[in-house]
């Protein structure tokens, strides 16, 4: 008994440096976005790479796998708290349907045009899902379900980088772009909150309109996250498959990963009014906070110079998903109207 106790608090240990330092990036980074109003996880992902040596460290080796690994996991599972069935309802089914159709035709373009800019089927997957669903989140839990190799973690943080930028940019533009064509506040919201990357641009873009339209945003943004789950279970049945057809494949990925089943379980339980406000608050923040410091550990596992190596093709490949999913949201409300 007090043997499994030492081998614990050893274990504790080992692990504790690691995520201290990834923790306190975290907290660098969200008081640069408090203060200055920078992206929250783009200064999480910067400080991280800044620190790339630390990786190599063996006192913070494993604490920073951990955190990029399972922390990661522990942040998306907690999203599932934020979303509930009466979101969908509350929208309209043909409005459900717009931002439902916008996520899967957005992954099926970007997979289509991957091999004109380069590109295998990995980067295609890993981009076109997180401009398609919800930014830096989407590309780490598309991340961990993709099989591993030499270039996983530079593909990642290129990705995360990307839409952070496309995102904030977007956070400035698009609501002159709702304005231009010129949308009520509803529509505008629906048109920011399908067509942008990450959550925390989304509520800034819509807010700058109206409040209806902010509130309006972030429903169907969340709507967005909810494809999470659905489309992680495709693609890992895929992967399972391919795998289970590679005669090299030592070992099948689960046909479910376990931090989408969670996700899944979360959904439901708060679709049955199972949590009380405060509670979701509390997950919202530990969420959040999870997801910065894992960010901050796949910083510190990327050396800038491999990431630069992947250069003006993969940037183009982001700009034209972003580019996809905002024309097809207009034609959609269009032709709704």
């Amino acid at each position: 008994m007090m043997e499994n106790v030492f081998i614990k608090l050893s274990s504790v240990r080992l692990l504790f440096p690691g995520i201290l330092i990834a923790g306190l990036i975290a907290l660098a980074a969200q008081f640069i976005s408090d203060h200055y109003g920078a992206p929250a996880m783009l200064m999480a992902l910067l400080f991280g790479m800044s620190l790339n040596f630390l990786s190599n460290d063996p006192k913070c080796k494993l604490g920073i796998i951990f955190c990029s690994r399972l922390i990661l996991r522990f942040g998306i599972a907690l999203l599932g708290m934020r979303i509930s069935f009466d979101m969908a309802a509350d929208l309209g089914w043909s409005i459900v349907f717009i931002v439902i159709g916008g996520v899967i035709a957005t992954i099926l373009f970007g997979l289509l045009i991957a091999r004109l800019f380069g590109h295998g089927l990995r980067f295609a997957f890993l981009s076109a899902g997180s401009v398609a669903i919800c930014g830096a989140s989407a590309a780490m839990a598309i991340s961990a379900i993709l099989p591993p190799d030499e270039r996983t973690e530079e593909r990642l943080v290129f990705t995360v980088v990307g839409v952070t930028i496309l995102s904030t940019f977007a956070m400035i533009v698009y609501p002159i772009i709702a304005e231009s064509l010129n949308y009520n506040a509803q529509n505008s919201g629906i048109f920011i909150g399908a067509t942008i990357h990450d959550v925390a641009q989304v509520v800034g873009a819509g807010f700058s309109i109206s409040e209806e339209t902010g509130d309006i945003a972030t429903v169907v943004k969340l709507i967005r996250v909810a494809m999470l789950a659905p489309i992680i279970l495709v693609a890992a049945i895929i992967i399972r498959q391919m795998s289970f057809n590679n005669q090299h494949s030592a070992k099948k990925p689960p046909l479910m990963p376990g931090f989408v089943v969670a996700f899944c379980v979360l959904v439901t339980l708060n679709s049955f009014g199972t949590f009380p406000g405060s509670l979701n608050l509390i997950a919202a923040e530990v969420s959040r906070w999870a997801l910065l410091s894992a960010i901050a550990a796949v910083g510190m596992n990327t050396a800038l110079k491999e990431v630069i190596k992947v250069g003006l093709p993969a940037i183009s490949l982001l700009v034209a998903e972003t580019a996809f999913i905002g024309c097809l949201t207009v034609v959609a409300l269009n032709w709704v109207s």
